[in-house]
């Protein structure tokens, strides 16, 4: 598998603190991975490991190709978590300067410059000085600086914090279109539903340890054979009465429709059939954990179907 990061063994400690152990990671070229777990779990550590920020005790790094990120520089865009920009410059010079500093030219930067802010919504705020802009706004002229240069790689270290639901839908939007692209994108969140919907791929971290490893596919394959999502397509239909199928043992009100939850040995698809007959559906599924019961069993050790 041609990689564009490959860690093999990577350790880092802060005096007796160990931020990261042992941790293996690969992402594929072309990949969309997300790298998740709770605050402290040691997330920006290892992207600032792989960015040549912070460097290991002990173990490998490889970065397109390179054991540093600073050799493929001109491929990589990078927005870290702690948000800097140059604020007394104006917008369209501290864009200009990052995209030369990366070595695009001039001939295409003014364009690829105005396309962005526009983009972004910040049309017409070239003349501002960064200093004058909102904080999302100002996390939106670094993201636009992170991929002026059509990056190979594309990292990004919490990247929705601090934006309101318009913006984090739209920075959405671009990392899908980056990828899209051609670039594999590597971000870090602790907030589940942002990597749920993004991800081809999820590992987390926990503790400084890598506890999953898996493609969102695969996490979402996983099913409670015992929980049945019921919703009717009659919202005034007693769902109550589905208890007296065969099988069921009770049935709850979740968060959306109720939830059937069988005794053991039922087969499924027999009392899915027979709720169908009873209860007209709007929806019926088997149960699959989310993300974030996931994140939660692993990080409290609370039950969890997973």
């Amino acid at each position: 598998m041609d990689a564009a990061v490959r860690l093999s063994g990577v350790t880092k400690t802060f005096g007796p603190v160990v931020a990261v152990r042992d941790l293996d990671l690969t992402v594929p070229r072309g990949g969309l991975y997300g790298v998740i777990g709770p605050n402290g779990a040691g997330k920006t550590t290892t992207i600032r490991i792989i960015m040549s920020i912070l460097f290991a005790d002990r173990g490998d790094v490889n970065v397109l190709g390179h054991a540093s990120a600073v050799q493929a520089k001109d491929r990589v865009g990078y927005l870290p978590e702690e948000r800097g920009v140059y604020r007394k410059m104006r917008v369209g010079a501290f864009l200009t300067y990052m995209g030369r500093l990366k070595g695009v030219g001039d001939s295409t930067l003014t364009s690829r410059v105005g396309q962005l802010l526009e983009r972004f919504g910040l049309a017409g705020t070239e003349r501002k000085r960064c200093e004058d802009l909102s904080k999302g706004m100002l996390q939106k002229v670094q993201l636009a600086a992170a991929i002026l240069h059509h990056p190979d790689l594309l990292i990004l270290d919490e990247p929705f914090s601090g934006l309101d639901p318009v913006s984090r839908r739209q920075l959405r939007e671009v990392i899908l279109e980056e990828h899209r692209r051609g670039a594999t994108v590597l971000f870090s969140t602790h907030v589940m539903p942002h990597a749920e919907e993004i991800c081809d791929h999820v590992v987390m971290i926990h503790r400084g340890e890598k506890v999953i490893d898996e493609p969102m596919e695969r996490l979402r394959q996983r099913t409670d054979a015992r929980v049945i999502l019921f919703e009717p397509l009659d919202p005034a239909a007693d769902v109550q009465a589905l208890s007296a199928i065969a099988g069921v043992e009770s049935v709850t009100q979740g968060e959306s429709g109720c939830e059937l939850h069988l005794r053991a040995g039922t087969d499924p698809a027999a009392v899915i059939r027979a709720v169908a007959n009873s209860v007209p559906p709007a929806r019926i599924e088997l149960a699959r954990p989310r993300l974030e019961d996931i994140f939660v069993h692993v990080v409290t050790g609370e039950a969890a179907a997973v």
